[in-house]
């Protein structure tokens, strides 16, 4: 038999321990060789999708292979996010999450799969301001005012949204739930309608979003916006009160950002996360996100796991309290 010195039997031993990694460990530094889908669960031409595109080109030129928006809309984004979960954990389809999936959740309570558990967090994108909103006949200039004003004609205001279980109505709950008022709810298949019901005056608040034909009425005098709902004041509307100024711990927002498949290896994960932030740190693509009325929300991903866990409890209880349902059709 063969006897092979210690010392000599240990350094094969090493060897072909490190010859046998080389390929995982090669593997990895490789990411990326080929093109990465990432995926949004909803069609193109909406502000998620604007998005998208912009987050898609940064990181097609950072990782030096193309980064393919994918849309998948359906169920109110859950086909495409269930398109990502199922995928595998390699790192090349990537979900471009939205606080949908957060109230998804609670509305959706027998869906394929688990939104928190299946997924890991890569990196936080924006912060998604709304505004309060009041059409030009009604005789209340702040918050407060408001409050008084729907307090002493309970039932009598009616509160648009882009339908059940959207933001603009979520967003709208809460403030309910908070103040005591008691507010119509009217959803409408989209934002754009509710606008246009607003400002003619057969609804008369609507929550909705900081951004596009929202400012441009507010501009004009056709809408009268009463605060923003984030936590701070926003630089775009720098004179606008938040909610939270009169209705103390008030705080609602969207969001965007990329999750991947449980399972997908940390070092994927952390170099995502590095290259989104430097597009987050740099002026030009700041400046388009901030040119749609979005604020950089950057996150390592512990934080932006977090993040959504306590975004989905918070919203869970606004579903729940206010037994909201999905809207139908």
């Amino acid at each position: 038999m063969l006897k092979i010195p210690r010392r000599t039997f240990l350094h094969l031993a090493a060897g072909a321990i490190a010859a046998s990694a080389a390929p995982s460990l090669a593997l990895a530094q490789a990411y990326p060789s080929r093109p990465t889908r990432l995926v949004l669960g909803f069609p193109p031409g909406g502000s998620a999708d604007a998005v998208v595109r912009l987050v898609a080109e940064w990181l097609s030129g950072r990782l030096g292979h193309p980064v393919v928006v994918e849309n998948r809309p359906g169920a109110s984004g859950n086909i495409g996010t269930e398109d990502v979960v199922r995928a595998a954990p390699d790192g090349y389809t990537l979900l471009f999450a939205t606080s949908t999936n957060s109230t998804n959740t609670a509305l959706y309570p027998n869906l394929n799969f688990d939104f928190s558990a299946d997924i890991a967090p890569v990196a936080a994108v924006s912060r998604n301001p709304f505004v309060m909103v009041v059409n030009s006949l009604v005789p209340t200039k702040t918050v407060a005012e408001f409050i008084g004003y729907a307090k002493a004609n309970p039932g009598k205001l009616a509160m648009a949204s882009a339908g059940n279980g959207t933001p603009h109505h979520l967003f709208g709950e809460l403030f309910k739930m908070m103040t005591g008022v008691n507010l119509l709810h009217v959803p409408y298949r989209g934002e754009a309608p509710a606008l246009t019901d607003l400002m003619a005056g057969q609804v008369q608040v609507m929550f909705t979003t900081a951004a596009g034909p929202a400012l441009e009425y507010i501009k004009f005098g056709r809408l009268r916006v009463l605060a923003v709902t984030t936590a701070a004041r926003q630089d775009a509307l720098p004179d606008v009160p938040t909610v939270g100024e009169f209705v103390p711990g008030y705080e609602a927002s969207g969001w965007f950002g990329i999750v991947a498949p449980k399972g997908t290896a940390a070092a994927t994960v952390a170099r995502l996360n590095a290259e989104i932030g430097a597009g987050l740190a740099d002026p030009t693509l700041t400046a388009r996100l901030a040119g749609i009325g979005l604020v950089p929300m950057p996150m390592t991903p512990p934080q932006f796991g977090k993040f959504i866990a306590d975004d989905i409890a918070k919203w869970t209880k606004v579903i729940r309290t206010a037994d909201i349902k999905p809207q139908q059709g």
